[in-house]
C-alpha cells in the first residue's frame, strides 16, 4: 500500500455502489410483488445460494431473477461491509467512522437476517422493517464515504466556519429524508383488501405531509448553504433538483397504482387495489420513485456531513 493513500475511501465508494444497485434490486422485487419467488432460505430451491445454476437464474423467470439477484447482491454488500471494517480498524483513527462501520456491520447482519425472516415466514410486517432498515444502512455507507473523502483531499474541504442554521436544517432534511422513506414503505407494503380506508388516509396524508416537509427544507437549505464550502452549494442545489423530479416521480406513482382520484381529497383517499404497476412503463415509474428516495436520502446524508454534522465541538466554534 502507498503510504498515507486513503485506502478506506475506496472501499466506502464501492459499498455505497453496491448498496445502491441493491436497493434498486429491492426496490424492484416490492414492485413486481417477487419476494416468494424463491421459498426457501438461505438456499434457492435447495442449492446453496451461491452455487444455484447461473442458466436458471440468469434466463429463468423475471421474479426469480430478481428475488435470487436481490440476495447475491445483499451477500456481496456484507462481505464488502466487513472488508471495509477490517480496513477501517486496522488503519482509521476517527472515533467516528469506527463507530459507523461498526453499525453498518450490526446493520448488515439485521438486514440480512430480517430478508430471511421475510421468506421464511411470509410477512410483509417483516417487509416494512426490512424496507426501513435498507435505507438506514445506505445512509450510514454514505456517512462514512462523505467522512473519509473529505479527509482524502488533506482537508481541503474543510469549512472555515460553521453556520448553525444551516447545520439545523441539513439535520433536519436528514431526518424528514427518512422518515418519508418509512411512510412509503408502509404504502408500499400495503395490503389494499385488509386496510381500512381510514388508515389508508392516514397513511396518503403523511407521505403528502413529509413531501412537503423534505421540499421545504431541502429548498430553504439552498440559500443557507451558499456562503459554505463548494461541496455544501452542490449537495444542496442537487437535492434541491432532486426533489423537483420526485414530487413529479411521486404523483406518476400514484396514478399508475390506483389511477386518477375520482374526486376532491381527502374523500378519494380510498385504495381500489394493490399496487398494480406490472407494465415496464408503470415499474419503471413506482421504482424510480423509491430510489430517487434513496438517492435524496444518501445526498442529505452528505450534505449534513459536509455541513458540520460529524465535526468536532471546538470547529463549530462550540468549545
Amino acid at each position: 500500500m502507498t503510504a498515507g493513500f486513503n485506502w478506506t475511501f475506496p472501499l466506502a465508494c464501492l459499498l455505497v455502489g453496491a448498496t445502491a444497485v441493491l436497493l434498486c434490486f429491492g426496490a424492484l422485487v416490492t414492485t413486481y410483488d417477487a419476494a416468494m419467488a424463491v421459498p426457501d432460505w438461505p438456499a434457492t430451491y435447495g442449492h446453496n445460494m451461491f452455487l444455484f445454476p447461473f442458466a436458471e437464474w440468469f434466463y429463468g423467470p423475471w421474479d426469480l431473477f430478481l428475488e435470487h439477484g436481490h440476495r447475491l447482491l445483499g451477500a456481496t454488500v456484507g462481505l464488502i461491509t466487513l472488508a471495509l471494517a477490517a480496513v477501517v480498524w486496522m488503519r482509521e483513527p476517527s472515533a467516528t467512522v469506527r463507530g459507523l462501520v461498526v453499525a453498518a456491520v450490526l446493520l448488515v447482519m439485521v438486514q440480512g437476517a430480517l430478508g430471511g425472516a421475510r421468506v421464511l415466514l411470509d410477512d410483509k410486517t417483516v417487509a416494512k422493517v426490512h424496507a426501513c432498515t435498507g435505507p438506514l444502512f445506505f445512509a450510514v455507507a454514505v456517512a462514512v464515504a462523505a467522512l473519509t473523502g473529505r479527509r482524502g483531499v488533506a482537508g481541503s474541504e474543510r469549512p472555515a466556519a460553521f453556520d448553525r442554521s444551516a447545520l439545523r436544517v441539513t439535520v433536519a432534511l436528514l431526518v424528514a429524508a427518512y422518515v418519508q422513506l418509512v411512510a412509503g414503505a408502509q404504502l408500499r407494503h400495503l395490503d389494499a383488501a385488509a386496510v381500512s380506508p381510514g388508515t389508508f388516509r392516514w397513511l396518503v396524508a403523511l407521505h403528502l405531509a413529509g413531501a412537503a416537509a423534505v421540499a421545504a427544507l431541502s429548498w430553504a437549505a439552498v440559500p443557507l448553504c451558499w456562503s459554505q464550502q463548494p461541496a455544501t452549494r452542490r449537495w444542496a442545489l442537487v437535492i434541491a433538483g432532486l426533489v423537483v423530479c420526485q414530487l413529479a416521480l411521486g404523483a406518476g406513482a400514484w396514478f399508475v397504482s390506483w389511477g386518477v382520484p375520482s374526486g376532491l381529497l381527502p374523500a378519494s383517499w380510498i385504495p381500489t387495489e394493490p399496487l398494480a404497476a406490472r407494465s415496464g412503463r408503470g415499474a419503471a415509474i413506482v421504482t424510480g420513485h423509491v430510489v430517487l428516495g434513496m438517492l435524496i436520502l444518501g445526498g442529505s446524508v452528505a450534505l449534513a456531513t459536509a455541513a458540520g454534522l460529524f465535526a468536532r465541538p471546538q470547529e463549530r466554534g462550540l468549545a
